[in-house]
Parts: structure tokens; sequence; C-alpha cells
């Protein structure tokens, strides 16, 4: 039976006071905890009490910018010379080292009580971490092998004429056990990477910023990001050192090779395979750009490029990249058994469009195998909205597929929210179990599995 916690992250207060936020991704994180035991769920939610969030509660009102494009009210005089950032720890949860972090690309992680998910203040890691450090929100977990324990992987970015690339290791212990940096030329805006055993793989998008409608106060950050299609999408190789044999020479330098433009905020993995890397990831033709004035609940879906799976294939040697597409079908959230992280794998889930064609919003989970060019589908079309897949594999498991799905799903109907479980070999059978909650979630964005039960008082 399924046992353990799924702790799930996403921006979870659309206003303050009355005064709403321009854009969801600007919102302050809500994570919420349901737990599994004897055939029992528990619920729980709570808003991570970030620093900024305790002082706009407090105030009533807007205090600080957002990097979607909430300003603070009173127009640019309000916001001029501004830069301040809000942490609003909204993007992903994860438990890891005995400590369940709360995280968001461009501040430190917030920790929270895994049992009561109340806030307990910002991680540093023993010191490893420095105030104002980054910890970026897609951290990958290496589940090792027989002679490598798993670590944490993560990364951080500070943009400039060039970008440092810092990566962090962590042990079991939750302890930061390797940091190296790489700078690359040019901005670089990257949400997300992937790994294997031996390298850690970055796609710099063609994205410049113009940093000077933001520090007038007259954009967001974000709205100053412009996507150049006639420009390469750079893919960045750094190598984790301790990977090397003491008799290799671990290369000095990241390899750096270029490919057809494209924009990527989420990869599925990487792998090695001969002499190449692989690499699948949802790309975009183009970075859907922030316009000042719009208003997010009258998205033209239609009109946007869809995310659409595709594979890389790296030649190190050659520095050469070749692309083809793996699935047409409208995508995000791309979720893969966690033991085949950075290794060859056969299965990768996502969240899909209903339709096969054009850009909508997620409504049916899809299941692609890599190895058979099969694909099976599951909808809540047309009053359901799925989040991002999270697959569990059974304690027990032969098969790369034998565990289940869970994904909390909007249901417009009957506003609420409900988790829906899938068998995740098979989903043709369709939901096998439905919890329906008391109440809606607002639309999240990244959650994670552990076996360890929290918030059951167990007997």
């Amino acid at each position: 039976t399924l046992h353990g916690t799924l702790f799930r992250n996403g921006p979870g207060l659309l206003d303050v006071n009355g005064q709403r936020i321009h854009h969801p991704f600007d919102g302050d994180g809500m994570v919420c905890a349901i737990a599994f035991h004897n055939g029992r769920a528990h619920f729980r939610n709570r808003f991570v009490k970030t620093a900024g969030y305790l002082a706009e509660q407090k105030a009533g009102r807007i205090l600080y910018r957002g990097v979607f494009g909430t300003q603070k009210p009173g127009g640019w005089l309000a916001n001029i010379f501004d830069l301040g950032l809000k942490n609003i720890a909204n993007t992903q949860v994860i438990y890891w080292g005995s400590k369940l972090l709360a995280l968001w690309e461009a501040a430190e992680p917030y920790r929270l009580d895994p049992h009561t998910l109340e806030t307990l203040g910002l991680e540093y890691f023993d010191g490893q971490l420095s105030p104002g450090d980054a910890f970026a929100a897609h951290p990958r977990i290496d589940p090792g092998d027989g002679t490598r324990e798993p670590r944490l992987v993560n990364f951080s970015i500070k943009p400039g004429l060039s970008t440092a690339i810092t990566v962090y290791e962590l042990n079991l212990a939750g302890q930061i056990v390797e940091t190296y940096t790489h700078y690359v030329p040019g901005f670089a805006f990257i949400h997300d990477f992937v790994i294997t055993p031996r390298y850690c793989i970055f796609f710099q998008n063609p994205v410049d910023f113009n940093p000077l409608p933001y520090v007038f106060g007259l954009r967001g950050a974000g709205e100053c990001l412009r996507f150049h299609p006639e420009r390469p999408t750079r893919v960045i190789v750094i190598p984790r050192p301790h990977s090397f044999e003491a008799d290799e020479q671990i290369p000095s330098q990241p390899y750096v090779l270029e490919t057809q433009a494209g924009f990527v905020f989420h990869h599925a993995n990487a792998f090695a395979q001969g002499d190449r890397l692989v690499v699948d990831s949802v790309c975009y033709a183009s970075f859907p750009e922030l316009q000042p004035g719009t208003d997010f609940e009258e998205v033209d879906f239609a009109a946007l490029p869809p995310g659409q799976l595709w594979r890389f294939q790296l030649d190190l040697t050659n520095k050469t990249v070749d692309r083809h597409l793996l699935e047409p079908r409208c995508c995000e959230f791309p979720y893969v058994h966690p033991q085949h992280v950075g290794r060859n794998y056969r299965y990768v889930y996502l969240g899909a469009a209903h339709a096969p064609t054009g850009n909508a919003p997620l409504q049916g989970i899809l299941k692609v195998d890599l190895h058979a060019n099969n694909r099976q589908f599951w909808s809540a079309a047309p009053h359901g909205f799925v989040g991002e897949p999270v697959f569990v594999p059974r304690p027990d498991a032969t098969t790369e597929d034998d565990g289940w799905l869970l994904t909390l799903v909007y249901d417009s109907k009957r506003d609420r929210s409900d988790l829906v479980i899938l068998d995740a070999h098979n989903l043709d059978r369709g939901t096998i179990a439905c919890l329906h909650l008391s109440h809606h979630i607002p639309y999240g964005l990244h959650g994670t599995f552990t076996p360890e039960c929290f918030g059951i008082t167990v007997l």
C-alpha cells in the first residue's frame, strides 16, 4: 500500500488585503502535505511565513515588487530604484537530510517542520550558504550506485555580463560536501538543469535582460526579458569533479555546445549513451514574453507556442547537438522514476493538454514509453485541470513503471481540488483512488514524495 508523504508547493496567496498581485508566479508559497498510512490520508497546508510574507500581512498592503510584474502601489515613483525582492519560497519543496525545504530559485531555502509545516527560518547549511545566496528550485537527486552514496545536486545563478553557475552537492545528512563555480559569457536565465553521474547540464536560453525599465520602476524584472530566435541556445556541460577516477583528467572548463534556438523551463532527464549525452526536455519555440498591463486571467493559450518533449543528443568530442521531437502534444512538468535520474530510462510522465494538437491548459496525464514509442493518456477534461504528476515506485517493484502517479486536480465544476491516484503501469485503468478535498488549492508548481510519514499520529 501507499505509505509516506506527498509534499507540494506553489503560489498560494494571490492578493494582499485585496491588493491583487500582477502574476501568480509572484504569489507567496503555500506548502501542502498529504500523508498516507494504513489506507488513510491526512491533509495539511500552511503558507511559508517568510520575512516578506509576515511584513506584508502586518502592513496589510504590498510592500515588495515581484519578478513577474507585481509593483508596489503608487506607480513608478513608488518603485524606482527599489531592487529588493521578496523571497516567496513558492516553487518546490523537498525533504532531504531530515530537513523540509521550501525553494525559490532567487534566494535561500526556508526550512519547515515536516510534521506541522510551520516555518522554522532560513536554511544556510551550517554556514555553507551566505545571506543572499541563491539555492535553485530544481534540485536533482543522484540515486548513487554501489560505490557512491546518493546526493542532492543543486545550483545557483548570478547573472550579469558573464554569469556564474555554482553547483552544490549535498550528502545524505544534508551537508554541502562539494561546491564548484564556472562562468559563462552573457546573461543566463536558467530555471532547471539535469545531471548524469559525471556531468551537470544547463541550457542557456537565447534571452537578454534590459534592466532599465526595472530599475526605473516601470516593469518587473521578468517583463524585461526578450527572446532572440535568431541566436542559438547554448548547452553548458559542467563536469562533476568527484565522479572522475584518480587516473582521469578532469576537464578544467565546461563544454559549450550550440543548438537551434528554443526555450526550456523544465528538463525530464539526461543520461550517457555511448560517447554521447542524451537530454530530454520540454522545449518551446519561443519564450512567452510577459507584457506590462496584461491580465494573466485573460491569457490566449491558443496564441502561445506549446511546450513539447524534445530529445537533444550531445557529442562532446565534436561539439555538435542533434535534436528531434519525441512528443508533439502540448505538455509540461515531466517526472521520471527517482532511481533512473541521470540514467537510461524508459518512461516519462507529464501533464498534458486534452487535445493532441495546439496549446492549452494541462488537463491530462501522459505516459510516454521512450523505448517502444507508445503512449497512455488519462484525461480529467472537460472540468478538471491537472498539476505535476509525481511518480511513487512500489516498495517491491520489479519494473520501472510499477508504482503510482499522484496529481492534484482542480475540478472547476465543483470549485474543489482532488488528489487523484493513477496506476503508473496502466493509465487505461483510470482513477484508482480520488481523495476529495473540502476546498480548492491554488494551481501549484512542484512536489516530491518521501516514504516517511508525517502529520499522522501512528499508534
